[in-house]
């Protein structure tokens, strides 16, 4: 276990070991929250003595997280912006640590802004989950679990089919909170999304980056569902925070970043990456209804100037 008093000088060897602990401590917290956490306490224990010396210091720690094996797409997309917040507005204290202390309560108020953010988009999208709907999703989203609690919550009578989600088999983790929560669920095989497809009333699923298209990257096989969605016209629904909105623009499946797409410890084994399965694949805008954020219900089109307001 790692303690913060063991942390008094947190250098680049503690970083991840620091953030494996947060995630162990809590695995409801999504793994940007985690990442958000471990800056937060880098700023408020790292040694670096000018301004200039510790954002050199923290964009080395940013770019460590990102070589975790986890969903390098929000981790990244969260870190840039948390950031961002933190420095919005200049420091005028004279005194150094005046400044990290000043830094540290930034985070601290991005941090509980982030964390509130699930449960108010599964508030949001409440409403489109009527009475005897059957929703079919795939992998494991917090977001999506979160508003199936909520919905399940309100007295929703309502159905669930999730993929087994291969090759990780997130789905049968998933399936297992869903039933958890009495809601009656059915685990399929992923090759049996287009036959379930002509059974359900929409899709829903979460994503671990939202493009400045509107588009999104999620697990491997989202872009297969939405497709059949597509050509069936059901409805497909994505549920992501606002944090997850990263300024990527791929165009098709070859574009997304090789760091998104395979494990930091694939890419440094010099494997044939052509050789290797994805871990996720991109979702064009065309394919995607609705997306339920913190910052409202959005349009895929819609993406790109949020994206603007969050980089102001």
């Amino acid at each position: 276990m790692i303690c913060n008093e063991n942390l008094l000088k947190m250098d680049s060897n503690d970083i991840v070991p620091y953030y494996n602990h947060l995630m162990q401590e809590d695995p409801s917290t999504s793994q940007a929250v985690a990442a958000i956490k471990t800056l937060i306490e880098f700023i408020r224990v790292n040694p670096a003595e000018t301004l200039l010396g510790l954002r050199e210091n923290l964009n080395l720690a940013i770019k460590i997280l990102q070589q975790t094996d986890g969903p390098v797409a929000s981790i990244a997309s969260g870190c840039d912006l948390f950031v961002r917040f933190i420095t919005l507005t200049s420091l005028d204290h004279p005194d150094f640590q005046d400044c990290k202390s000043v830094l540290v309560e930034r985070g601290k108020v991005f941090l509980n802004k982030v964390s509130r953010s699930r449960r108010k988009i599964a508030k949001i999208g409440i409403p489109f989950i009527r009475d005897g709907t059957t929703i079919l999703t795939h992998s494991k989203s917090r977001v999506v679990l979160e508003l199936f609690k909520e919905a399940a919550a309100a007295n929703k009578r309502f159905n669930v089919y999730l993929t087994e989600s291969m090759p990780d088999k997130s789905g049968v983790d998933m399936f297992d909170e869903v039933t958890a929560l009495g809601i009656p669920a059915t685990l399929i095989l992923d090759a049996a999304v287009g036959y379930i497809m002509e059974n359900v009333d929409l899709v829903l699923i979460g994503a671990e980056g939202v493009v400045e298209s509107g588009g999104i990257i999620n697990k491997i096989g989202t872009y297969t569902m939405a497709l059949s969605a597509k050509e069936l016209g059901k409805p497909v629904y994505v549920v992501a925070e606002s944090f997850k909105f990263t300024r990527e623009f791929p165009l098709n499946q070859r574009d997304i970043p090789a760091n998104f797409k395979y494990h930091s410890s694939t890419i440094k084994g010099n494997i044939d990456l052509t050789k290797e399965h994805p871990l996720v694949d991109y979702t064009p805008p065309s394919y995607i209804t609705l997306l339920f954020t913190d910052l409202g219900v959005l349009t895929p089109s819609a993406v790109s100037d949020e994206l603007i307001k969050l980089y102001l």
